[in-house]
């Protein structure tokens, strides 16, 4: 059943990212064409900003949910109400405190949009902030779904607010131009998606409304709030880490590179969301896995994921360094192209934090919070200190630089530690050796795929498709040739054999062959 949960989540995610990338693309082409590079970078950096003040909820839905997977597992709806009931007064307190972060703010607007030619800045902004704000009314109750992993209810409902989202958006931009109509419908229909879902949930889970009797014990309420502490620490680190390019670019360069900026984020960001639909569906899976189940199998479910993790971000990587520009340019032209080396910069960051996400996993749902408190905030300052120092030298490409040696000089290594230390119980050179010989393979398969790409014409969506598939196809067949004997690739393909074999229409033709011996 963990299994089965696990792949309905995945395909839904993926269905659902299908549809959001094509409209998306659409959206942002009539975004460029209707409003130009200045919105479309003032969207960016608010987007950013509103990502700083979110750090209010930062430690308290993942600490309550981590504490929610055993009386999940185990049906104890006594313990469930009673963590439900903090969760919903928790955010019910971050709604709050974000919106009066926001509006304390909104004063120092000026200071990072400078001599941008954008008009009702501050109604803009405060419609972002209602936008980022409401969601937490109702986040208890989404999160409980995840927890049952049920993530593709939740996924449907937003793919559907999203088309309708989206379309709705598409023509008022094209009929109107009216930026603030544009943001004021994305805001209603997040808003309904939330209500609507929250009522299913009541509805599905009836014990949710129960009156609630029971008070945390002790031991829980000291294991939520000193994971509070850490993942607080840990979120801010985090947002320094991940969330202050925009800022930094729109400070110290201008609004039109983060502009340049958001339209390569935004194709790098669907890749990883792409992937990340595997791996944040699998999160509560592997949460119940780490409850139930032995060391052992708990290592050998996260080598092979570890597979997955390195063959799809890899991929992902490679196809984006031989088809981004070429996209570009075929897409809205060569003026929004940026410099090579930000490319490369940017896909070697994408790659070494998505490489994380396997051992990640397993560190969050295995509870490990506390531990490496410091580290993301370490990492920010190594980060933020040498993005400032490079950004007057390279430019854009300083600010990825110095993403990328924050993140060698913390955690490449510190969370494989925690992990191999405290949950798998060994040595961790064994996650480095099995780290280098996938990058080699990763090398490998680039080196072969820049030479195809470069023979290969690019002037036309045809030639870019044709490019695509191309390298698709030889990447997979490396991966292919190099893994297919491995007990990772094996345990794969052996679950995919136990899916097709419970498909109801493969259950029909194992009847019908039966049948027919028996004639």
């Amino acid at each position: 059943m963990r299994i089965k949960n696990t792949m309905i989540n995945i395909f839904a995610g993926i269905g659902n990212q299908l549809i959001i990338t094509a409209l998306s693309f659409i959206s942002r082409s009539v975004f460029i064409a209707t409003l130009g590079i200045e919105y479309l970078g003032v969207n960016g950096l608010f987007t950013s900003i509103l990502a700083m003040l979110s750090l209010a909820e930062a430690g308290i839905g993942a600490s309550i949910i981590y504490n929610l997977y055993k009386p999940v597992a185990e049906n104890d709806q006594e313990q469930i109400n009673v963590l439900m009931k903090l969760y919903r007064k928790a955010y019910l307190v971050i709604a709050l405190v974000v919106g009066l972060l926001g509006l304390s703010f909104m004063p120092f607007l000026g200071f990072f949009v400078k001599d941008a030619q954008v008009d009702h800045l501050y109604l803009i902004f405060g419609i972002f902030l209602i936008n980022t704000v409401a969601p937490y009314l109702f986040q208890s109750k989404l999160s409980f779904l995840n927890v049952n992993q049920k993530s593709y209810v939740v996924t449907a409902a937003y793919s559907v607010s999203s088309i309708l989202s989206t379309s709705l958006k598409i023509a008022i931009l094209y009929y109107t131009h009216n930026y603030i109509l544009f943001l004021v419908v994305d805001c209603l229909l997040t808003l309904s998606t939330s209500l609507f879902l929250s009522r299913m949930v009541d509805r599905k889970y009836p014990f949710l409304k129960n009156p609630v009797t029971g008070k945390l014990d002790p031991d829980t309420r000291h294991s939520i709030i000193r994971n509070v502490k850490a993942i607080v620490l840990q979120n801010i680190g985090g947002y320094f880490v991940f969330g202050a390019d925009s800022l930094i670019i729109s400070s110290f360069v201008s609004l039109a590179a983060v502009g340049l900026y958001s339209n390569y984020k935004m194709l790098i960001d669907i890749s990883r969301t792409f992937v990340n639909q595997v791996f944040n569906n699998m999160y509560h899976s592997v949460g119940n896995l780490v409850a139930k189940e032995s060391t052992d199998k708990v290592y050998s479910v996260y080598n092979a994921t570890m597979l997955v993790n390195f063959w799809l971000y890899s991929l992902f990587a490679i196809l984006l360094y031989v088809l981004i520009d070429p996209f570009i340019t075929v897409w809205i032209g060569p003026k929004f192209l940026m410099g090579h080396g930000a490319l490369v910069l940017m896909l070697l960051v994408f790659f070494e934090r998505g490489m994380r996400n396997s051992i990640s996993t397993v560190k969050t749902t295995a509870g490990i919070f506390h531990e490496d408190r410091f580290a993301p905030l370490i990492q920010a300052g190594v980060n933020l200190a040498a993005a400032l120092v490079l950004v007057q030298w390279m430019g854009i490409a300083g600010v990825f630089l110095g993403s990328l040696i924050g993140s060698l000089a913390v955690p490449f290594w510190y969370t494989p530690h925690l992990v191999y230390k405290k949950v798998f119980l060994r040595p961790v050179r064994h996650y480095y050796l099995r780290y280098l010989r996938y990058s080699a393979v990763g090398v490998a398969a680039l080196a072969v795929v820049y030479f195809l790409a470069d023979v290969l014409p690019s002037e036309s969506w045809l030639h870019v498709i044709v490019k695509a598939i191309v390298c698709f196809a030889a990447v997979n067949l490396i991966y292919l040739s190099a893994f297919y004997r491995s007990q990772e690739f094996k345990y794969l393909l052996g679950v995919g054999k136990n899916l097709l074999a419970k498909l109801p229409i493969r259950r029909r033709i194992e009847q019908i062959e039966r049948l027919e011996g028996i004639r």
